[in-house]
């Protein structure tokens, strides 16, 4: 999507080491959020941006007193004073960026996300049905576990619509790779209090970097899940318990571009107690895991 962009500002900064450019810029970016602009400072060495500070009208709550232009703005006013101070030391000052450590997650055709906090639970015979059913199908597959993860909370801080990139630095950055890079997506939930765990809800909002990432920053990107299955187990009776998990885990996928292909949600599970007693049930996800893959996750 392109969004409307306009100059507000552009200064020359005459220095011993040359001219330099600052450009401030505005971006209408209200087709995706109501309202929201974001304000890109580029300090230019004739064509080669030398440095690029954004900001968002959404990363400043209703108390800070601050506002995207003005901080911009006194960004771009120190700049120049750093610049015309030593161009030299200031240049190497600002390629001083922090190095991330490489995400340690293997890439691989289907991602499960096992939002479980119980790693011994129903959720994990669904995965581990999912995960057999990948394997014999001759494609890759591996299992992710949230709440045994570092995955710090999203604080809704918004920095992530200027970079495309998470102002935490944690196993999420592994995650969000693998999410990208699998064919297929699987969430495996239970029912808590109406919706899903805790830790499996940490994650989904981090996903809020990689949906900035496919829509609003410079260097989009392209996803390559097609589709996603939502597998899920309610200890109560009644498919209207799942009213809220399926909402939740329909709009994270959606936000990322991705289908919602199947379901096979269980519930009455707190008598059953061990699904695999439930008769034709392990048949039921593996066959809906099996179309998925041989169909409508197929790349077009």
């Amino acid at each position: 999507m392109a969004w409307t962009r306009a100059l507000l500002e552009e200064r020359e900064v005459r220095t011993p080491e040359g001219t330099f450019i600052l450009t401030l810029e505005r971006e209408d970016l209200s087709p995706l959020y109501p309202t929201m602009e974001r304000y890109t400072l580029t300090l230019w060495a004739g064509k080669r941006a030398a440095a690029v500070f954004r900001t968002n009208t959404y990363e400043y709550s209703p108390t800070v007193g601050l506002d995207p232009l003005s901080v911009a703005r006194q960004r771009a006013r120190q700049w120049e004073e750093g610049l015309k101070d030593d161009p030299l030391e200031f240049l190497a000052y600002l390629k001083k960026i922090p190095l991330r450590a490489p995400p340690a997650l293997p890439l691989t055709d289907v991602v499960v996300v096992q939002g479980s906090p119980r790693a011994d639970g129903n959720c994990s015979i669904l995965a581990g049905w999912v995960a057999e059913e990948v394997r014999a199908s001759g494609k890759s597959v591996q299992v992710l576990y949230p709440d045994d993860m570092d995955i710090h909370p999203c604080i809704g801080c918004y920095q992530c619509y200027n970079t495309g990139t998470c102002t935490f630095d944690d196993e999420m950055e592994g995650v969000v790779r693998a999410l990208r890079y699998a064919r297929l997506l699987i969430v495996c939930s239970p029912v808590y209090t109406n919706t899903v765990p805790a830790g499996l809800k940490a994650l989904i909002d981090r996903c809020q970097a990689l949906h900035a990432t496919l829509n609003f920053t410079g260097r989009r990107i392209r996803m390559e899940v097609v589709c996603g299955l939502l597998l899920g187990v309610c200890g109560r009776q009644g498919q209207e318990n799942f009213a809220c998990l399926t909402q939740v885990v329909e709009v994270f996928m959606e936000n990322l571009g991705i289908t919602v292909a199947g379901m096979v949600l269980v519930d009455g599970v707190d008598r059953v107690r061990d699904i695999r007693t439930i008769p034709g049930l392990e048949g039921r996800v593996r066959a809906v895991v099996q179309t998925a893959l041989s169909t409508s996750c197929s790349p077009s």
